[in-house]
């Protein structure tokens, strides 16, 4: 008889159905249909894409789940994707040519991009904010819920591409608001200490990744 195994959403453990006992696995240990966890494939993706833009609270509270990464760092690349695709498709000149190569040099940043840079930054981002967290909460969250929460706060930013300052600066604040409400809900602090924590990764993703610093700059320019 095959056993049914499920992670137990408190301990972070695999347990069978066969009522043996229990094995302990580590959280970032990848587990099929993680209890509380994202569901897989495209129409998952724009699912979560639009619930964390329109019910936030409610997103954080029951999509992101211990050791539940890959989905998020899915979201991520897709996000990044579409943002730097639509950027260089409607932007002139912004993006380097290599050996005259456009569609080459096109086709290589977004797999950099999108395969190398997200994931990376995405997880240093976590990192810095885990060790922000360490001194002010002391019952939170795993790395991996952290990674999670900062990959689905980016949901806003896949229309920021667009050339249109007010918007790309809006979708930059309105991630950071993301991030702030998903460090409240997930790690359970008061909104004060989430904004405090997730000040520095917001204004490396959503100032500068994204923008945002750029975009209000010009909008106050013109404004």
């Amino acid at each position: 008889m095959i056993a049914a195994k499920y992670l137990h959403p408190a301990a972070g453990r695999v347990e069978t159905g066969i009522g043996a006992g229990t094995l302990p696995t580590k959280v970032t240990q990848w587990v099929e249909n993680p209890t509380g966890g994202r569901d897989r494939g495209p129409g998952a993706l724009v699912r979560a894409w639009l619930e964390v833009l329109l019910r936030p609270r409610r997103f954080f509270r029951t999509g992101v789940a211990p050791g539940d990464q890959a989905p998020g760092v899915v979201f991520v690349g897709c996000v990044v994707f579409v943002f730097v695709a639509t950027r260089f498709a409607l932007v002139p000149d912004s993006y380097p040519v290599v050996a005259g190569q456009r569609v080459a040099s096109v086709v290589l940043i977004l797999v950099v991009a999108v395969a190398f840079v997200a994931p990376l930054v995405l997880h240093l981002l976590a990192a810095v904010q885990t060790l922000a967290l360490a001194p002010l909460v002391r019952e939170r969250a795993g790395v991996s819920e952290t990674v999670q929460i900062l990959a689905y706060a980016t949901a806003p930013c896949a229309l920021a591409g667009l050339p249109i300052p007010t918007l790309r600066a809006a979708c930059a604040l309105y991630g950071t608001v993301l991030l702030v409400i998903g460090t409240a809900e997930v790690h359970d602090v008061d909104f004060v200490r989430a904004a405090v924590v997730a000040a520095l990764p917001a204004v490396f993703a959503f100032g500068y990744a994204f923008g945002g610093f750029g975009a209000a700059a010009s909008v106050l320019a013109f404004g």
